[in-house]
């Protein structure tokens, strides 16, 4: 049996945070791409009890919640999934859009490490009726960091 310890607090204030655009209720920082691999490591901070912008996930992503509760919605907003500090997911592309954010309390920070095919975006960036507005790619993410 596991004894019980004191739950850990994340303290972000080293993290360097950055808006995404004009996206309200999301920061990310961008930690690491590992150029041969065509992986990237992004922190992600969603606000609490908000949901960010219709989004489509082209490519693979491993995420780790450190803090809060990373919640998943559909497009229309209903609530599909709560995953909990602690939790690691490895989820394949998926084409259906949706939306995240972070629980009720307090502000959710994911660790998402994203695992495109050579060549595969890694999100496309929709409006409220689908249409897509943006494509991020890993050299979206090169772009951001060289800035």
């Amino acid at each position: 049996m596991t004894p019980a310890c004191a739950p850990a607090r994340f303290d972000d204030r080293q993290v360097h945070w950055l808006p995404f655009g004009d996206m309200p209720h999301f920061l990310f920082s961008i930690l690491h791409i590992d150029e041969p691999r065509g992986i990237a490591d992004v922190l992600f901070r969603f606000s609490a009890g908000q949901q960010i912008v219709l989004h489509r996930h082209l490519a693979a992503n491993h995420t780790f919640v450190i803090q809060g509760e990373h919640r998943l919605y559909e497009a229309d907003g209903t609530l599909r999934e709560i995953r909990p500090a602690g939790t690691l997911t490895v989820s394949p592309a998926r084409a259906v859009p949706r939306r995240e954010g972070g629980g009720p309390e307090q502000d959710a920070i994911v660790l998402f490490s994203m695992r495109p095919e050579p060549g595969q975006k890694l999100y496309e960036i929709l409006a409220d009726d689908g249409t897509v507005i943006a494509d991020i790619t890993l050299d979206t993410l090169r772009a951001i960091r060289a800035a």
